[in-house]
């Protein structure tokens, strides 16, 4: 999988260095230079007939929106990742201290409502089976 990705980032680097190239040809543009102007236009065609080609080999990989976002802010892509994997742990946190507390919900009210309301027996032991499988 990283050879694509690999191949994918040596056909652009060519191809931003055809275009950087491109730029100045153009910039102190002589009619002598058409020549050299023309093989780079046709490099850059080229250029963009290889990231095509890798385009096919990488249809099934999707990237969410926001790191896109971030790289339009001028953000490290890869703070997207961290800043996922931080919020998920915090999520873990809050879902974790929520069982823990409807565990301890429970230990406090079992020995309470089974004394006047033996027929929630039932639907108790569900309820501990439930909070066990937590």
């Amino acid at each position: 999988m990283a050879e694509k990705f690999d191949h994918l980032e040596e056909h652009l680097e060519k191809f931003v260095e055809n275009i950087r190239q491109l730029g100045i040809i153009v910039s102190d543009f002589q009619p002598s230079s058409q020549a050299g102007l023309n093989q780079k236009l046709n490099f850059i065609v080229t250029g963009l007939q290889d990231i095509d080609k890798c385009r096919q080999q990488l249809h099934d990989i999707t990237v969410p929106l926001e790191v896109f976002e971030y790289i339009d802010q001028g953000r490290n892509p890869q703070l997207y990742t961290k800043e996922c994997l931080e919020r998920a742990l915090a999520k873990n946190e809050q879902v974790k201290g929520k069982i823990d507390t409807m565990k301890w919900c429970l230990q406090l009210l079992t020995p309470v409502s089974c004394v006047p309301y033996p027929s929630h027996a039932v639907l108790r032991r569900e309820l501990t089976l439930c909070v066990s499988l937590l």
